[in-house]
This record gives structure tokens, C-alpha cells and sequence, in this order.
């Protein structure tokens, strides 16, 4: 009874472990004669690898795809395409000596209580490192939504909170979040985010981050009234992402302390072209697109293996301390912009071909 299977239509399914030979994923549900080449998968898994600076793990993976079957002469036949993805840096004697002993606020803890059985190599199965067949999975989702919806659809990430520090969302320029290693929109706040970075690093410990997904060119009309509703699979697609802990749909959590007059995003019509006046329902109403830009934020919380000591206990019920050392995140919401674009571009794939079964546009 495992779920490692998302989507109702366009749908994937992950295996692999974080130290295992590699990882991967089969997606199913692919409309055909799609032109996909590993190349427009690899853009996508190069954002989320590891490595690239001083921010992230320092472990060196080059995440390089390869394709192995549901793609002929450069288009998709309709046919389940399966994703391999090969380790090549996993350093499974740095996790030797907590191999007996659960990470506090990691889920070392609920999956031996589930399985009675641990992969305590980089967490095995529960590993950020799964993350990486989701993201080769959305850029398949992205390759087909830019066919159907054109020029105008895009889907992009930001993170908007890295610990205490904000960033000024007004200042918002897509150009500036891939000139960063954080995927900040906001260039002025850049260098002081490297410095608090630096510092939560080099005591020893971690922080946590917020980060912000927003999708333009979608047409109104996305989504099922009641148990389908876009929000919701979206809510549950970045639920679904490691660390994350909170979900927001356009105001979110602030929505409750706002007035109805505030709250609501007014509409008017000139010619054919409707205006809205504002976007606090993020482009969902009643489960349903309007039509408006999609925006959709989440928390991650900071990394739970951290230098610092903390307390625990060992599967043997005996309390003891732990500390962990070896090459990890400061802050694992930086690497989830990437996993949480791929994560929309799926569920709006999802979503545009239901609609297109129900209501044949």
C-alpha cells in the first residue's frame, strides 16, 4: 500500500533511493507527438542539481536523464516514457555513524515506525534526492503545455523568505531570480541573504525559506467543482514536496485579515477583454481558473540534519545525542523552486486534459 504515484490523466511514478545505483520515473498519460529530446528535460534538472554554490550540498551529481523508452525520432508516441537518472556521488559511510539514530525533526522516525526497516544511506526513499524525477517529469508537463497553450504560458519560481530575511515582492523580475543562487526576484537583497546564509552555515545549523510559483497563459475554465478542485491538487502537489510544511493560494493565510470589500477581486469588462482588479484568490475561484495568473507559495522548513547537537533517541528506545556531519542543505527551499515549478506544470497538464475530456476545449 504505497503511493508513489501522482496524477489522474497526465500521471508519473518515482523509484529510487537517495544511495541506491539511481533513480527515476515513469510518466504515463503523455499526449503524443510531442517533440522531446533529453535536452529540454536536462534545463530543468540542471536548476535543481546539487553542487553549483556554496548554498546548497556539495555533493556533485550531474543528474544527466536519459530516456528509455515513449520517445521515437524525437516525438512522443502516447506511450509510458521512462526517465533514468544514475548516482554518482553518493558517500554512503558519511551516514555510518547515526545509522541507529533518528534526526530530530526528520522522518527517519515515522518510517520505522511504519516499516520497521530503515535505509539510513542519505534517508533512502524519504530523500530530497527523489525530487530530481519529479523535475523530469514536469519538464515533460512544461513541453506539452508550451505546445497547447503557446507563447504566452510560463511557469516560474522565486524564493521570496529565506529564514527571517524577506524580500520585497514588488521588486518582483523574473530576469534576476536565474542570476542568483538563491532564485531571489529581488536583486537588492541578494548580498545580505549571502551573508545570513553563510553565518546560519557556519554555526552549524540551518534555516528555512519560502518560496513562491506563479503560472501565466492559463485559460479560465481549469479545475473540478468540489473533489477536483485546481487549488486543491495543486495545495496537495506542493504538500507532497520534502520539507514543506504550509501551502498558500494567492493571499492564503492572510485572506482571514482581510475585509470582504479587500478581498475581493473586482471585475470589469471593456470590448471582449475582462479585468480583474486585483488577484487575492491567486486565480482560483470555487476550485476553478479565472484566467488570472496562478500563484501558489509554500514554507519549507529548514534542514533537519544539522551539525549542532541535538537530543534524540536510537531505535532501540535508549535516549542518546546526535550530530550530523557530511554535505547537506543550510537551507533545502532553495533546490524546491525548481521541483515546485515542475510539481504546477504537472498538475495544470493534469487539469487541461480533463478538460479537455469533459468539455472538449
Amino acid at each position: 500500500m504505497s503511493f508513489n504515484t501522482f496524477g489522474k490523466l497526465f500521471r508519473f511514478t518515482t523509484w529510487g533511493e537517495s544511495h541506491g545505483p539511481a533513480i527515476g520515473c515513469i510518466v504515463d498519460g503523455c499526449p503524443p507527438n510531442i517533440g522531446l529530446k533529453e535536452k529540454d528535460i536536462q534545463i530543468d534538472l540542471n536548476k535543481r542539481k546539487p553542487g553549483q554554490s556554496k548554498f546548497t550540498t556539495q555533493r556533485k551529481e550531474d543528474d544527466k536523464v536519459e530516456i528509455l523508452s515513449g520517445v521515437f525520432e524525437g516525438k512522443t508516441t502516447g506511450t509510458p516514457i521512462s526517465l533514468i537518472i544514475y548516482n554518482k556521488d553518493a558517500r554512503s559511510r558519511d551516514y555510518e555513524t547515526i545509522k541507529n539514530k533518528f534526526r530530530p525533526g526528520h522522518a527517519d522516525f515515522t518510517y520505522f515506525k511504519k516499516y520497521g526497516i530503515r535505509d539510513y544511506r542519505g534517508g533512502g526513499r524519504q530523500s530530497a534526492r527523489e525530487t530530481a524525477s519529479r523535475v523530469a517529469a514536469g519538464a515533460i508537463a512544461r513541453k506539452v503545455l508550451e505546445k497547447k497553450l503557446g507563447k504566452k504560458f510560463k511557469v516560474i519560481g522565486a524564493v521570496t523568505q529565506l529564514g527571517i530575511l524577506g524580500c520585497d515582492i514588488n521588486k518582483w523580475n523574473d530576469n534576476n531570480i536565474r542570476k542568483n543562487s538563491f532564485f531571489c526576484p529581488d536583486k537588492s537583497i541578494v548580498k545580505l541573504w549571502e551573508k545570513y546564509l553563510l553565518s546560519i552555515r557556519k554555526s552549524g545549523s540551518s534555516c528555512g525559506a519560502v518560496v513562491e510559483i506563479r503560472a501565466r497563459g492559463i485559460p479560465g475554465g481549469l479545475g473540478a467543482p468540489i473533489y477536483s478542485k485546481l487549488d486543491m491538487d495543486i495545495a496537495s502537489a506542493m504538500m507532497s514536496i520534502n520539507a514543506v510544511k504550509g501551502v498558500n493560494v494567492g493571499s492564503g493565510m492572510n485572506s482571514a485579515l482581510l475585509t470582504g470589500e479587500e478581498n475581493s477581486d473586482e471585475i470589469s469588462q471593456k470590448g471582449k477583454k475582462i479585468k480583474f482588479n486585483s488577484n487575492n484568490a491567486g486565480g482560483i475561484l470555487g476550485g476553478i481558473s479565472t484566467g488570472q495568473e496562478i500563484i501558489v507559495s509554500f514554507a519549507v522548513k529548514p534542514t533537519s540534519s544539522i551539525l549542532k547537537s541535538r537530543k534524540t533517541i536510537d531505535k532501540f528506545g535508549k535516549n542518546t545525542s546526535i550530530s550530523v556531519k557530511g554535505r547537506h542543505d543550510p537551507c533545502v527551499g532553495i533546490r524546491a523552486v525548481p521541483v515546485g515549478e515542475a510539481m504546477l506544470n504537472c498538475v495544470l497538464l493534469d487539469h487541461y486534459l480533463l478538460n479537455k475530456a469533459q468539455c472538449g476545449s
